[in-house]
């Protein structure tokens, strides 16, 4: 009896971690129902029930576990060859962009790189660093001249061949403070570069998609999905640009364009993790700010959310492995997901999301995020 005990519940223990993983890898990662995992799913329920009835005790575990371990890693697409592949990716003066420039040209792609400021440090690394094959741009994200310039010049270079693949990674985050507190320039700032110009990037440069049936990339947020307080000018952006994606995705699987999601834990991808400019940020909200809305919130609180944004930003982590693993394999699978979360921390977050009640899931989020210990002046007793 007790033999059988120790079985069983090896087998339930087994069963759980394989049912997370499941799920992980399912859900989370989005792999495509195919025949081939209906088949293994059957497989696996067969060689389930046979280890559990035949092989007595932990042998029959480690098979089970040794044959989800091998289906597993056979679930990941081959890639495919890079030869005569274009790549242009946005917004490479420094963090992910101009990682992936550099990886991408490392691995034999043509790359078109574009920058805000082609005298810059970040552009400078670039030419010194990489082949021939890259491609050099400067270029506003908000400004539709530069980027009829930029698509001109792919176009020169590209000649008759189409370019494979877009990654639309430029963007930024203006100012971290409650919704109300948020000027409508930093709403507006934060929507003409991480949203209208991912569109107008991609709306410009489908035709040289859809000659390759190539692949689109938008690296968003998990700040657009997940209730983040002091983020809703950055959040509202990266939230239109999450759903901007999901429907280009259906909108051109009839031309064979796959398109992509990136959700990106926390990684220090440079000026947008500068200390003085936050506290400028934060100064020059105090400034601007109405007289009656300071009275409300009082400047301590500005400045708590201000100090807390900045030991949170500390954290950030400075290998961005995940975030360059995830695009490439956008870029390159057979068969790429249709969301990919770059870090672990963002698969706890969105498990907590889906599987807990709001009010718990609130809860943690404020915790982990900024945890306030000053409440805004009109509430404070």
């Amino acid at each position: 009896m007790e033999g059988y005990l120790t079985s069983f519940l090896a087998y339930v223990c087994v069963i759980s971690v394989v049912g997370t993983a499941i799920f992980l890898r399912l859900v989370m990662a989005e792999i495509q129902l195919t025949h081939r995992l209906v088949i293994y799913a059957i497989l696996l329920i067969a060689l389930e029930r046979i280890c559990y009835i035949f092989l007595a005790g932990f042998s029959g575990v480690l098979i089970f576990t040794a044959a989800c371990f091998l289906v597993f890693q056979s679930l990941s697409s081959p890639k495919l060859p890079v030869q005569g592949k274009a790549v242009f990716i946005t917004g490479c003066d420094s963090g992910f962009g101009k990682t992936m420039a550099q990886h991408f040209d490392s691995l034999g792609l043509q790359v078109f790189a574009t920058v805000l400021n082609k005298d810059g440090p970040g552009a400078k690394e670039l030419l010194q660093g990489c082949s021939e094959q890259l491609t050099l741009i400067q270029m506003d994200i908000t400004k539709p001249e530069d980027i009829d310039k930029a698509l001109q010049i792919t176009k020169d270079k590209l000649g008759e061949k189409g370019l494979w693949g877009l990654v639309n990674n430029a963007g930024k985050c203006f100012n971290v403070s409650d919704a109300e507190l948020s000027a409508m320039s930093s709403y507006r700032g934060c929507m003409e570069i991480n949203f209208f110009g991912a569109v107008a990037i991609t709306k410009g440069f489908l035709p040289l998609l859809r000659k390759t049936r190539g692949r689109i990339v938008n690296v968003s947020s998990p700040a657009g999905e997940l209730p983040l307080s002091c983020l809703s000018a950055y959040a509202a952006s990266k939230a239109a640009l999450t759903l901007f994606t999901n429907i280009l995705r259906l909108e051109l699987s009839s031309w064979g364009v796959k398109v992509c999601t990136i959700f990106p834990g926390l990684y220090n991808t440079g000026p947008s993790f500068d200390a003085e400019y936050w506290e400028n940020q934060a100064h020059h909200l105090i400034k601007n700010t109405s007289t009656e809305l300071l009275q409300d919130y009082g400047e301590d609180y500005i400045l708590e959310t201000k100090d807390l944004f900045l030991k949170y930003i500390a954290t950030a982590k400075e290998d961005f492995s995940p975030v360059i693993e995830s695009i490439t394999d956008a870029i390159l699978s057979s068969n790429p997901k249709l969301r990919y979360y770059a870090g672990k921390e963002v698969i706890i977050m969105y498990v907590i999301l889906c599987i807990l009640p709001t009010s718990l899931s609130d809860l943690i989020f404020n915790r982990c995020f900024l945890f306030r210990k000053v409440l805004p002046k009109a509430l404070q007793k």
